[in-house]
């Protein structure tokens, strides 16, 4: 690719990002206003805090996009022990905030920040810098898959301890896919897929509202008043949107009919107020920034860029699929926000991180490409 298309692929990734976190921002005032009326007597409870969160993101995004991204390879082990601890933390009373029986978060003064976002990153840096160092010998089950899954479990089970089964299963697939990109044997994937499957389902169905889960995303109006409660008010409002939608702030589901309007169900309250044309160019502006990730990905040569621009396009690209899927009843419902859109502080950061780490492989892995051209 040419200065040129390397300058062009930087400069409309960055105007998609800002045009996504404008409309997460929009969006998420017009689905909390009057929750957090009622509950905080402030409208604009939840505005305020994403719009901080949103400014804190795209100075973080530049800063990011200016730094060398070989620097998040040598620097990797303190963001890794930091990652850690701040996972511990979370989980010590006194230290960690608790909110309906999750220890997900830490308090900063009117924000909270949320240790298990970074971990994705982390976990990404540490996936790609492995394979890139190990090559070949990440065929090698000893040497190669079992000590990098051996560090994934780690963090994913200090996630789920909090809990926090969304992230932890995010993390997860993240890793497995980058895996197997680097040229991990499917029959390993496999093995371990087998090795965790009676976990997973003794976790699932061994606690009733995750079962209750799996049952409404069977038949949601088996019990249409409580585990089928919310994918139900979901239907409702997706419909009601029709082509062009109620209109911004006319949406009848937000107003405490379909929980969790303003987090992990705020694409339903979008499609209900800017219809099924909102929701598709929603959908293609995520299609395109997608796209753009797996560009740079198949075009960089240096391996630990190609890995660390994978890992992190899967990362925004795994949960935006998810999340609709939830949505719009493919999926059983689980808690994976929206990227750039959802109300969360600690899941724009982050995102937002990764697209200037997108960004500085553009401009340095790219110039020193064309250095070596000339």
């Amino acid at each position: 690719m040419t200065a040129t298309t390397f300058k062009g692929i930087n400069y409309s990734l960055f105007i998609i990002v800002v045009i996504l976190t404008a409309i997460g921002i929009l969006m998420t005032y017009s689905s909390s206003a009057i929750f957090a009326m009622q509950r905080y007597n402030d409208p604009f409870f939840f505005l305020k805090r994403q719009m901080i969160w949103g400014v804190i993101g795209i100075a973080a995004m530049i800063i990011v996009s200016r730094i060398d991204y070989r620097e998040w390879e040598r620097f990797f082990l303190p963001l890794f022990g930091l990652t850690i601890l701040l996972l511990i933390l979370v989980l010590i009373p006194g230290i960690g905030r608790e909110v309906n029986g999750a220890k997900r978060w830490l308090r900063f003064s009117a924000l909270s920040f949320q240790p298990a976002e970074l971990a994705k990153l982390t976990i990404i840096i540490y996936v790609a810098r492995l394979i890139a160092k190990k090559e070949e010998k990440i065929k090698d089950f000893m040497n190669g898959f079992f000590p990098v899954m051996s560090v994934v479990g780690l963090t994913v089970m200090l996630i789920m301890v909090e809990p926090d089964v969304g992230t932890a299963m995010t993390i997860g697939m993240i890793s497995v896919f980058l895996l197997f990109a680097g040229g991990a044997r499917l029959n390993h994937i496999m093995l371990l897929g087998l090795l965790l499957a009676p976990l997973l389902y003794n976790f699932i169905f061994n606690a009733k509202y995750r079962a209750g889960r799996w049952s409404a995303y069977l038949d949601p109006w088996k019990d249409p008043l409580n585990s089928g409660y919310q994918i139900i008010q979901s239907y409702l409002a997706l419909g009601s949107g029709g082509i062009s939608g109620a209109g911004l702030g006319e949406g009848k589901q937000k107003l405490f009919f379909l929980p969790e309007a303003h987090t992990d169900f705020i694409f339903s309250v979008l499609g209900e107020e800017t219809g099924f044309i909102g929701a598709v160019s929603l959908i293609a502006l995520f299609a395109i920034l997608i796209g753009m990730g797996f560009i740079i990905a198949l075009r960089t040569e240096d391996p630990f860029a190609r890995y660390l621009s994978l890992g992190i396009t899967i990362m925004i690209g795994f949960q935006a699929v998810m999340n609709i899927a939830v949505v719009t009843g493919l999926l059983p419902t689980k808690g994976i926000p929206l990227p750039f859109i959802s109300f969360g502080g600690s899941s724009l950061l982050i995102n937002m991180i990764g697209a200037g780490i997108l960004m500085s492989i553009l401009k340095y892995e790219g110039g020193q490409r064309r250095s070596k051209k000339v």
